[in-house]
């Protein structure tokens, strides 16, 4: 069965490979696009996106605001998540949904810090899915007490694809780029990139200790996405980390 992946027109488009040909990059011609297998993924994303609908809905009765927040694995997503909910304790109410495949070690470190905690394995009873859709979120919402939050923050399974090709019923995206990644990645995996609104660009701090240049990070970013804000941080030692809690300030102030 070959790889699929949805358009931003939302259009689904499947690849099929199965005569074991090695092809130069960028030729398609081994794969073959089935009409029935496009009925299937194409109404798998109309289900999905119900359901986001349905998401939004109730995050809009309750006066919530959604931020689907999405990076590889390693990136430092969950200590961001922890330095933010610290940062906002006692002044606006936080639901964090804590997508992983398996494990509570994410749930564990955010805990006893204020905010509502709904833990979703993928691997119990969602196929181990490497990335969180509307109905999983559906599922986790049911574990948070809507009426009383502020902020929902959904923490989405570490990978730089397939996340970003589902609507969650959130109202923006986020994501987590850490320096250790390369600069290049914006441009080898550009889905992420260009479905967010704000980049964290993390672990700054190690800069001193790479060979790197921040500004070509942020021109990649911006090759692929104009409109993103690029927020070098680091979560380490919080550095940039107010730009950070000012966007997201903003961004609850919009409801």
């Amino acid at each position: 069965m070959g790889r699929f992946h949805r358009h931003d027109d939302g259009t689904v488009h499947s690849h099929q490979h199965e005569d074991g040909h090695q092809r130069a990059p960028g030729d398609h011609s081994g794969y073959d696009t089935g009409r029935q297998r496009l009925d299937v993924l194409e109404s798998i994303f109309a289900e999905n996106d119900v359901r986001a609908d349905l998401n939004r809905s109730a995050f809009a009765d309750n006066g919530i605001r959604a931020l689907n927040l999405m990076s590889s694995p390693g990136s430092g997503k969950t200590t961001i998540l922890a330095a933010t909910i610290d940062e906002f304790a006692g002044d606006v109410a936080v639901g964090i949904i804590e997508g992983d495949i398996a494990t509570d070690l994410d749930a564990v470190k955010l805990g006893g810090r204020g905010a509502q905690i709904s833990l979703l394995n993928t691997a119990a009873g969602f196929g181990g899915e490497c990335h969180l859709d509307a109905p999983m979120v559906n599922r986790a919402m049911q574990d948070l007490d809507l009426p009383e939050l502020d902020l929902v923050i959904i923490e989405n399974v570490g990978n730089l694809v397939c996340p970003a090709e589902f609507d969650v019923g959130e109202h923006a995206k986020a994501m987590v780029y850490s320096v250790t990644e390369g600069e290049d990645k914006p441009l080898k995996y550009p889905v992420m990139f260009r479905a967010v609104d704000v980049v964290l660009l993390n672990k700054i701090d190690l800069v001193p200790y790479l060979d790197v240049d921040l500004d070509a990070y942020v021109s990649n970013v911006a090759a692929v996405n104009p409109t993103a804000e690029v927020l070098p941080v680091s979560a380490r030692t919080g550095v940039g980390m107010s730009a950070w809690f000012g966007w997201l300030r903003r961004f609850i102030e919009a409801n």
